[in-house]
């Protein structure tokens, strides 16, 4: 019997999956992730006109009357048009690639790691897109201040090419950034920090979190900087919070 028992227990569980297997599945979802992004970058491709206005928006709050964009090359727009429709494929299909990428590692995961890996995956999005919208909202302000600090006698003519690189890396710092309280939730629950060293280290968290912000702003500007740095610090204090609600 005690046999029979342990040649049970030695048999591999039925959902268990070669490597194989493993792979083929892999191959499944990142041909889904292409083709979704095949599809959104197309219909961004097609969106062109309207994608560009909108993200001019900033600029023309600025500037009203000479909102406008120049090129220099005969093939400018074709690579401006590629590099919206790619930038905005991947935003537009982002969506499906978390979902497949859910999909892909949750057959590993137990009904613990599950539990917690939700409201992780949940919050994450959120608050990527709490940062893309707030770098959104203070590119005017940072546009002002870019132009006004090179003097009056200096007449700005953008390039819209580096205007969109400009835009796209300040809301992608954003969005990273805002997943500090993530990480540090994270480090809480796994023993590496806690709530109390936390709230030790504030002095430094605030040092560290003004030289963070004025590093990885990519327009350099005080309001962003702040804009960045405020929240940061917010959620450091949140992070504190949660941790000793969530330890207990």
């Amino acid at each position: 019997m005690a046999l029979s028992l342990r040649r049970r227990e030695a048999r591999p569980a039925p959902d268990a999956m070669t490597l194989a297997e493993h792979l083929g599945e892999l191959r499944r979802r990142l041909i889904v992730a292409v083709v979704a992004f095949l599809v959104t970058g197309t219909v961004a491709f097609l969106a062109y006109n309207q994608i560009l206005a909108a993200l001019k928006h900033p600029y023309c709050q600025v500037a009203p009357h000479r909102c406008s964009f120049y090129i220099t090359g005969p093939l400018d727009g074709l690579t401006l048009r590629i590099k919206i429709a790619a930038y905005a494929g991947v935003f537009l299909a982002s969506p499906i690639w978390l979902w497949e990428l859910w999909r892909f590692i949750t057959p590993g995961l137990n009904p613990r790691e599950k539990r917690y890996a939700v409201p992780f995956i949940a919050a994450s999005i959120v608050l990527f897109a709490m940062g893309c919208a707030v770098a959104f909202a203070i590119f005017p302000h940072a546009l002002a201040w870019l132009d006004s600090i090179g003097g009056p006698s200096l007449t700005q003519i953008l390039d819209p090419t580096k205007y969109l690189s400009l835009i796209v890396l300040l809301m992608v710092a954003f969005g990273i950034t805002f997943e500090f309280p993530v990480l540090l939730v994270s480090l809480e629950l796994a023993g590496v920090l806690s709530p109390k060293q936390l709230s030790s280290w504030r002095r430094w968290a605030i040092v560290v979190i003004v030289v963070v912000a004025g590093v990885v702003t990519p327009s350099s500007d005080p309001f962003s900087m702040l804009a960045m740095a405020i929240p940061l610090y917010v959620f450091y204090e949140l992070s504190i919070l949660v941790g000793r609600i969530v330890r207990r």
